[in-house]
């Protein structure tokens, strides 16, 4: 990357091999950080983002983020100057990619870093630029994580064991808080309630082991679902399609 942006709208890919983890870290400039093959986990002090291939996660500028690469990926990232950036926002959040954005950026990436602004490569970039502002969120693909110490400890137990079927009375007694504290909570610090959040946890760490190859019953019994066709219903329910349908967007 250079240290400044040679011009307003720019994209950088690269091949990400499985494991890679790109450090903490923030910019003058914002990102859409976007794989074309693969998925990338983002993380920021404001929560978790997973970004299948049909999605894309915002990143105003000086928002610290690192990114987790589960297995390979192709990652594309249009970075944003400062002045442009900031008319989309100052919140990180998914955007689902539409089918011209996707080749766009793709024609994009190879272009010079000092392309001809007043020439068809800076048309380009302008279409480019006007498709990203014009994106749509898709919320349930953000995993808000909690602050308070409490609330953490039980995010860490289910993060690592997401089929847990303990009580939210009993993770509260191993956090040392009541239920009615911790429900509380939950709803005040990342807007979902307890069982809404388990339900997005589940459904995130889904994903990033579907769009990795395995199968629905395993992902689905692995989650804590009694059968799979529990687990399709709520994949459906919650992303609009099952989960054949969505890994083939």
């Amino acid at each position: 990357m250079p240290e400044s942006m040679p011009r307003p709208v720019m994209v950088r890919a690269f091949a990400l091999e499985p494991g890679s983890e790109v450090e903490p870290h923030d910019h003058e400039w914002g990102q859409l950080a976007y794989a074309s093959e693969g998925i990338l986990v983002v993380s920021t002090p404001q929560g978790s983002w997973t970004v299948p291939p049909a999605r894309a996660v915002w990143l105003p500028p000086r928002m610290e983020h690192a990114i987790v690469i589960p297995g390979r990926v192709a990652f594309r990232s249009v970075y944003i100057d400062r002045p442009l950036a900031d008319a989309m926002g100052a919140s990180c959040r998914v955007l689902s990619v539409t089918d011209l954005l996707r080749q766009l950026i793709r024609r994009a990436a190879d272009l010079p870093l000092e392309y001809d602004p007043a020439g068809p490569d800076g048309r380009l970039m302008q279409v480019m630029l006007d498709e990203i502002m014009a994106l749509r969120e898709e919320e349930p693909l953000h995993l808000p994580m909690p602050a308070d110490p409490r609330l953490k400890r039980i995010a860490a137990v289910l993060m690592e064991n997401p089929a847990d079927r303990h009580t939210l009375g009993a993770l509260a007694t191993l956090a040392g808080s009541s239920e009615r504290t911790i429900a509380r909570l939950f709803v005040a610090e990342t807007g979902l309630s307890f069982g809404d959040w388990r339900r997005r946890l589940r459904l995130i760490q889904s994903v990033e082991r579907l769009v990795e190859g395995e199968a629905v019953t395993t992902v689905a019994l692995d989650m804590g679902y009694e059968s799979p066709s529990a687990f399709i219903a709520m994949f459906r329910r919650t992303l609009g399609s099952s989960p054949t349908a969505f890994l083939g967007r």
